[in-house]
């Protein structure tokens, strides 16, 4: 991901805001995990679709093999998250995890039988996924996030 001659706009959501700000200000010491869930979290950073910005956002840290998983989820909400559109505009992305910053690839899964094996893999991560999909009508996107 080119970031340079880039603004970076920051969340207008407190939480996700701060997070990110003590995840990299630490980093990785501090900010790791989800609010009250006590579950890691991996810092993604991408190209806001509409701004051409830099965007960052805390999302669960799932692991399969060299990939991250990310999961549209926003706790079952009718709409996607702002980054998954982001991310199918712009696949090049950075995560880092921890004090780990690896320049990474987004790439939506829609074969079902691997999008099954991410979605499993995601949900033992964070079981309320599961509720969040029974909630909503929408098909919540997954995303193997792979080293370029």
């Amino acid at each position: 991901m080119t970031s340079e001659n880039r603004e970076y706009i920051p969340s207008t959501r407190d939480w996700v805001r701060e997070q990110v700000e003590l995840y990299e200000r630490t980093n990785g010491a501090e900010g790791t995990t989800l609010r009250e869930t006590g579950l890691p979290v991996v810092i993604v950073t991408n190209i806001g679709n509409k701004t051409g910005a830099i965007r960052k956002t805390p999302l669960m840290r799932v692991k399969v093999g060299d990939a991250y998983v990310a999961v549209g989820s926003q706790g079952g909400a009718p709409k996607h998250p702002v980054w998954v559109h982001n991310l199918r505009a712009n696949p090049d992305v950075t995560v880092r995890d921890l004090d780990q910053v690896m320049e990474m690839r987004a790439r939506e899964v829609t074969d079902p039988a691997e999008r099954s094996k991410l979605w499993d893999a995601a949900a033992e991560a964070f079981p309320p996924y599961n509720d969040y999909q029974q909630k909503t009508d929408r098909t919540i996107p997954v995303f193997a996030l792979e080293p370029r």
